[in-house]
């Protein structure tokens, strides 16, 4: 038995018994309080209250000013939010393990919830059209309802969303542990830099966290959905793979031949020719001995021609008229004669 790191690479033999996470007291408190924040924030925003003026104080104290070194290296770290990126790199991961523990519930997890994500945020950042720091018009003022779309914040919902699906679906409660530090940290500091960089509000960043956190604890209310769905996909790929396996080793049914009965010689289908109509057919006549040569062959031989159709000649008349005997001139025209 291989006892090395690569050994937990292999595929496993059999599907493991995964247990899935349903929504407990504990769970159902916390999105119970999360939610709570989350219109708690809604609200303080839409009043223009404390909240808004922290966010222009943050802005005008311009964070990527005070640390302009900072500002290169977390460009490339805010892409840990980005959607895109983000969703391929873990989605690389889920598939994996999806072949590894002949199971498709990772991936279809990981698809539901950013369909949730896409669904939630985006519907409130079209409903309440914020506009971000860089384009804001008036100090003091909440932003809302001017054809922006930052609140909440994206990039720090999809962090929470993408990084703590690893934590959702671990399998120990060591690797839980494990990915929840990282998720959080990751989640955090994604929120952070948007506010440096001057892209988000900070009511941003926590609305972001917070919505993120909705859609993390509210997945096991879709799990039946989830084992549904997985169940006809699997169901449809084993159909599929058992007709191509009954078609590929079908055997190839042979054709009975039919004798071959002996038939007779084949009809003359040659044309014959046919005598022109009126005409007869050459009638030939022996020589009578080899002593007659000269004068009875000469003799055979005329006869012999004459005897032949003469198909020129009828062409001859049906193409030119036949002219009377005589001169052709005019009477006028002829010499007189005479005297």
């Amino acid at each position: 038995m291989r006892t090395d790191i690569f050994a937990r690479l292999d595929r496993e033999p059999e599907p493991p018994k995964i247990e899935i996470p349903r929504m407990s007291r504990t769970r159902l408190a916390l999105f119970g309080g999360t939610s709570v924040f989350y219109l708690a924030i809604v609200v303080a925003v839409l009043a223009s209250t404390w909240l808004v003026l922290i966010d222009w104080k943050v802005m005008l104290f311009r964070p990527y000013q005070q640390w302009p070194e900072l500002h290169a290296p977390l460009d490339y770290f805010v892409v840990l939010g980005q959607r895109g990126p983000t969703a391929v790199m873990v989605a690389a991961w889920l598939g994996w393990r999806s072949w590894r523990q002949h199971t498709l519930r990772p991936l279809l997890v990981l698809g539901t919830a950013l369909l949730l994500l896409n669904v939630t945020v985006g519907a409130v950042k079209i409903g309440l059209g914020r506009l971000g720091p860089h384009y804001a018009t008036q100090i003091g003022s909440a932003e809302l309802f001017a054809g922006g779309d930052i609140f909440p914040s994206g990039h720090t919902a999809n962090a929470v969303v993408t990084w703590g699906i690893l934590s959702y679906l671990a399998t120990t409660p060591r690797a839980r542990r494990y990915l929840s530090a990282l998720s959080a940290v990751v989640a955090l500091g994604v929120g952070l830099t948007t506010v440096y960089l001057g892209t988000h509000w900070l009511s941003d960043v926590l609305l972001g966290w917070a919505a993120g956190l909705l859609i993390l604890l509210g997945l096991p209310w879709c799990e039946p959905l989830i084992g549904r769905a997985e169940a006809l996909l699997l169901g449809v790929r084993d159909r599929l793979r058992d007709r191509l396996r009954e078609h590929r080793h079908a055997p190839v049914p042979v054709l009975p031949v039919a004798p071959v009965a002996a038939v007779g010689p084949l009809p003359d289908v040659r044309p014959r020719r046919q005598p022109a109509v009126g005409l007869e057919e050459p009638v030939c006549e022996p020589v009578a001995g080899a002593g007659a040569v000269g004068a009875g062959a000469h003799a055979g031989s005329i006869r012999t021609t004459l005897s032949q159709p003469r198909t020129h000649a009828v062409l001859r008349s049906e193409r030119m008229p036949v002219t009377p005997a005589g001169s052709r001139r005019p009477p006028r025209s002829r010499p007189a004669t005479g005297g």
